[in-house]
């Protein structure tokens, strides 16, 4: 069965023209499940919001958390919050997250995963989180900089 978020719960098929809200997000039959993120959004609104990638660092470019993945994972959901606001929008408008994380190995998922949970209530982030993709690269553009998170959001 379908997993969908409590914005839109479909009670039949519908076209993406027919939906109510700019974001609908799903999981289709078929598809690896459970996951911690849905497989597919569906943006209906006229209005993209594309937000750069947040890492940890203050207002005033300090660094936040160096070494600590969990806490720059969080930092940078909390940055990325702020900029979505700034646009008027949300998670729950979200289509599209992408995290880019520097020497990743499978081992590093559980503090990744800590700083998504640590933050997940205080943001508002829905569960499961829209499409998401996690990325290794070798660096990023500073070296004490563990992972940017880039956002992509809907509104009407």
């Amino acid at each position: 069965m379908a997993s969908t978020t409590s914005r839109v719960v479909p009670t039949t098929r519908r076209e993406p023209q027919e939906l109510t809200v700019p974001v609908h997000l799903t999981t289709p039959p078929g598809l690896m499940q459970p996951v911690p993120y849905h497989h597919v959004a569906i943006a209906t609104g006229n209005r993209h919001v594309h937000v750069a990638g947040q890492v940890a660092r203050g207002a005033d470019g300090s660094p936040l958390a160096p070494g600590d993945l969990t806490g720059q994972v969080a930092h940078a959901l909390r940055g990325t919050a702020t900029a979505l606001r700034a646009a008027g929008a949300g998670f729950a408008d979200v289509v599209r997250l992408t995290f880019y994380v520097t020497d990743w190995t499978p081992d590093k998922i559980g503090p990744f995963t800590a700083g998504v949970e640590q933050v997940a209530e205080e943001l508002g982030l829905p569960r499961p989180l829209p499409p998401a993709s996690l990325i290794g690269v070798d660096h990023l553009f500073e070296p004490d900089v563990l992972v940017e998170v880039e956002a992509t959001a809907v509104l009407d």
